[in-house]
């Protein structure tokens, strides 16, 4: 299935090479698509996969900038249910995902991929504070900028901070890499004959509480005309196979 809601500009890729769907992404991965078969933490085997799925994107002369969740490390819902105040605790979530950002940085970099980690919660011994015109800058040099710390504030999830990260530098589609090959009318590794969508709307995902990303995530990404694309972040190669327009993906856009 083919995504065709933008076209690339071929000047831009070598001749004879495959030409991408699209010219800017930001990909968003949680944390636990991190933690590999681990109960906590960090694998650092999976991390390596991801960041050499961002490098072969990358080598399409696609620009890319990532947001990782941090729920590998600490979820901030979580820490509110067990009875911690939410923005506290929302603030620990945020640090959890510095953490990530930084070892996501350190396999690019073994890569050789130059990599930038701006964080929305200043922090300015280990990464750059987020300045919007900088990381345009950076991704425009060939550089994979790594939004951390979601939005700086609490009670908003990584998700809607990936949503305002794509609307802020003028991505062309918001990819999420999840654990399953797309969106299902359930959870596929629970519900077996959960069904699996090709294509869903907005308000598709609104209206049925599909939970494939947060409702604000959801309407930012339509009221800004931004494609999302779900496929499975496990699948080596996945990325690139979508970026593409091959593989198994789902695709959310305006009816």
């Amino acid at each position: 299935m083919a995504l065709d809601h933008l076209a690339v500009d071929t000047d831009r890729v070598p001749a004879g090479a495959p030409a991408p769907t699209f010219r800017r992404v930001l990909l968003k991965v949680s944390g636990e698509a991190l933690m590999g078969r681990r109960d906590y933490g960090l694998d650092t085997e999976v991390v390596g996969r991801i960041a050499e799925d961002v490098r072969s994107v990358i080598a399409l002369r696609v620009q890319v900038c990532l947001v990782i969740g941090g729920g590998n490390i600490f979820r901030g819902v979580s820490g509110a249910a067990s009875g911690m105040e939410r923005a506290t605790a929302d603030y620990m979530g945020m640090l959890a995902t510095v953490m990530n950002a930084l070892a996501m940085q350190n396999a690019l970099e073994k890569r050789g991929v130059h990599t930038r980690v701006q964080s929305a919660i200043p922090m300015s011994s280990v990464c750059e504070p987020y300045i919007r015109r900088r990381a345009i800058r950076h991704m425009e040099k060939g550089r994979v900028v790594i939004f951390a710390a979601g939005t700086g504030n609490p009670f908003f999830t990584t998700d809607t901070a990936a949503a305002l990260r794509a609307v802020e530098m003028g991505c062309e589609a918001l990819l999420k890499g999840t654990q399953v090959d797309g969106v299902y009318s359930a959870d596929p590794r629970k519900v077996a004959d959960a069904e699996r969508y090709e294509s869903l709307t907005y308000l598709d995902v609104l209206s049925r509480d599909l939970g494939v990303m947060d409702a604000a995530a959801i309407s930012l990404a339509r009221e800004n005309d931004i494609p999302i694309v779900v496929f499975n972040i496990n699948e080596p190669g996945a990325f690139r196979r979508v970026m593409l327009g091959e593989g198994r993906f789902t695709k959310i856009i305006e009816a």
